[in-house]
């Protein structure tokens, strides 16, 4: 009687990455087809965690970085005084953890704002498998410089704009980023509810409304909830263009 052949499950990782509209954003990016497999071996493809339920918590033992694959994360701090501190906002494509990189706890809490589903790289063989890949250490290395770019702009957001220039950004900063997932810059909906908008911002709640009130009254944008549509870009620009002016300088 002949022996069965084992059968093998088709990688998971090369399938998505070859239909993924993220492969432009995420690691595989850095990664040539023949050395998929390698990254395949080190990844957890497709946690799924629901809303309200944390990724990983501030201060517990730094273990992996996560891709975020659908949906959305918010990354907070617990300051000295107890109070939650909004730090970032993370959609698909980008890489939550790399500010714990180099230390031994997360620097964070990262919390799922909707069903979100995330890829996990085990930062241990991450870095081995870096090592052996200088295309995907290089593109590790510009993924951290963009995170300590985006914590400038935020040092620089929160301590010199107005609240109207502070929304703008925001609004400016997530119409780039779904473009970049070949989605609507114009037409989205926010991942984040007001509050945390007011938080991450330095405001209250109150002004956050008052702001999109205003900028509804202009004509700049049209809000209902958290759906968004921007009907005047470059009214968005002009008010922001003093944060772009800092940043650059």
């Amino acid at each position: 009687m002949a022996q069965a052949i084992p059968f093998r499950q088709a990688s998971p990782l090369k399938a998505s990455c070859h239909q993924c509209s993220l492969s432009n954003l995420c690691l595989p990016l850095a990664i040539e087809e023949n050395d998929l497999d390698r990254l395949e071996d080190i990844v957890q493809q497709g946690r799924i965690f629901n809303r309200g339920e944390h990724i990983f918590d501030q201060s517990t033992p730094y273990r992996s970085c996560f891709a975020v694959k659908s949906g959305s994360i918010k990354t907070s701090i617990i300051t000295e005084n107890g109070e939650e501190q909004v730090t970032g906002f993370f959609m698909p494509g980008e890489l939550v953890g790399l500010d714990s990189i180099g230390s031994e706890h997360y620097a964070c809490t990262a919390k799922a704002l909707e069903r979100t589903s995330v890829c996990e790289f085990p930062m241990e063989k991450l870095e081995e498998l870096t090592g052996k890949l200088p295309e995907l250490q290089h593109h590790m290395y510009h993924l951290m410089s963009q995170e300590i770019q985006n914590s400038h702009q935020l040092a620089m957001l929160l301590s010199k704009n107005t609240a109207e220039e502070r929304i703008a950004a925001l609004l400016l900063s997530l119409s780039s980023r779904f473009q970049r997932r070949r989605m609507s810059p114009t037409n989205f909906s926010l991942p984040m509810a007001r509050n945390d908008i007011a938080n991450f911002l330095g405001l209250a709640v109150e002004t956050v409304s008052r702001v999109f009130t205003r900028f509804q009254n202009q004509g700049i944008i049209k809000a209902r909830g958290r759906e968004v549509e921007l009907l005047d870009i470059e009214a968005l620009q002009m008010v922001s263009r003093e944060f772009s002016r800092q940043c650059n300088n």
